[in-house]
């Protein structure tokens, strides 16, 4: 699975955001096997309350590569590849957005941790990607809100769930098909969803 992270200008790509910073960190039964990170210019200011945020600066980002060159790069690195992100909602609507001003479609679908930690660790105080790192005792792996540390927290994330599937659950086949169909399963059917699963198999 390919875990993406973006960094940003705001909040939406229809109200004129675009991307500052991706990564995407690729795993393989549980392990990272390959990444690719990279700041891009899309030829706009960065505001101050953003650069508080990622430490990302407008002099950064002028030195950076041109966002359709970044991007092109990072579609060919994830190919086919099923995509991951926290908040996916998000980074869907960016990785789109930004695929498209370069003539590029996506071709597969995006799993959600968000989504999917709701109904894995409902106990957890909050589902922010920090609080879960915390709450799973997880490693942090740089700064929060910069694409690479965010991504490999997120990938992190996704192996503690599949965990829980594995041993809590039971669930021997952990495809990202699945992690679909729970992501959007009611919390009150998750049981159920769990159980008709196992029996499949």
């Amino acid at each position: 699975m390919a875990v993406i992270d973006f960094e940003t200008t705001g909040l939406s790509p229809a109200q004129g955001d675009r991307a500052t910073e991706i990564a995407v960190v690729i795993l393989r039964d549980g392990e990272v096997v390959d990444r690719y990170q990279s700041l891009m210019n899309a030829g706009v200011r960065i505001p101050s309350y953003i650069e508080a945020l990622t430490g990302i600066s407008d002099a950064m980002i002028r030195a950076a590569p041109p966002v359709a060159e970044v991007m092109r790069e990072a579609a060919a690195f994830v190919g086919d590849t099923p995509l991951v992100a926290h908040n996916a909602s998000f980074d869907c609507k960016f990785w789109d957005a930004e695929l498209a001003r370069v003539g590029v479609t996506r071709r597969q679908e995006f799993a959600c941790s968000l989504l999917l930690s709701r109904r894995l660790l409902p106990q957890a105080p909050s589902h922010k990607l920090g609080a879960l790192v915390e709450f799973a005792r997880l490693p942090v792996a740089g700064r929060y809100h910069r694409a690479l540390a965010d991504a490999e927290m997120a990938a992190s994330l996704l192996c503690h769930l599949e965990t829980e599937l594995r041993c809590r659950h039971r669930v021997g086949d952990v495809s990202h098909a699945f992690l679909r169909k729970l992501q959007s399963v009611p919390k009150n059917k998750l049981a159920q969803c769990l159980d008709a699963h196992r029996q499949a198999r």
